[in-house]
């Protein structure tokens, strides 16, 4: 697989977005922002991988939603999404469904986040990787607040 040189435009966590998520007071979880650390955007289905992990542990796919664009799409569904384009200066937010939350305090968030790049084929790759992959991943330790759902750092 060949890499595109990394540009780090962007954090790729976004600052002060860590927060949890309650329906009808009771706590189901905790979102935070992403944005893509590139110069242009990509439509949802270039996203070769997206992997969090929080505090160490990986989260399941299926515990983790994505949404953008006034939309919320579950992982299985990201392959699939030809017209949703996610425009650099956009933050996604993805959602974990966690029914503790996270307690308050300092949690540390890494994102894998690899994207296809359709318009740099790259011969002699393997047929699943013909194209260029752009990583723009990161990582950051951000501060929930329970109370009241403010947040810092």
């Amino acid at each position: 697989m060949t890499f595109v040189m990394r540009l780090d435009f962007v954090d790729t966590v976004c600052d002060n977005s860590l927060v949890n998520t309650y329906i009808n007071d009771k706590k189901l979880g905790y979102e935070f922002q992403v944005r893509l650390s590139y110069y242009r955007g990509h439509y949802l289905s270039c996203i070769e991988e997206l992997t969090v992990v929080v505090d160490g542990k990986k989260i399941d796919s299926n515990d983790m939603t994505f949404c953008l664009n006034d939309k919320e799409f579950t992982m299985a569904q990201i392959p699939y999404l030809i017209s949703e384009f996610w425009n650099v200066n956009e933050a996604a937010t993805i959602k974990v469904y966690n029914p503790n939350g996270l307690d308050d305090g300092e949690h540390t968030i890494e994102v894998t986040l690899l994207l296809r790049n359709a318009y740099m084929f790259v011969p002699g790759n393997t047929p699943q990787h013909n194209y260029a992959v752009l990583d723009s991943s990161g990582s950051k330790t951000l501060l929930v607040k329970d109370a009241e759902g403010s947040r810092s750092r």
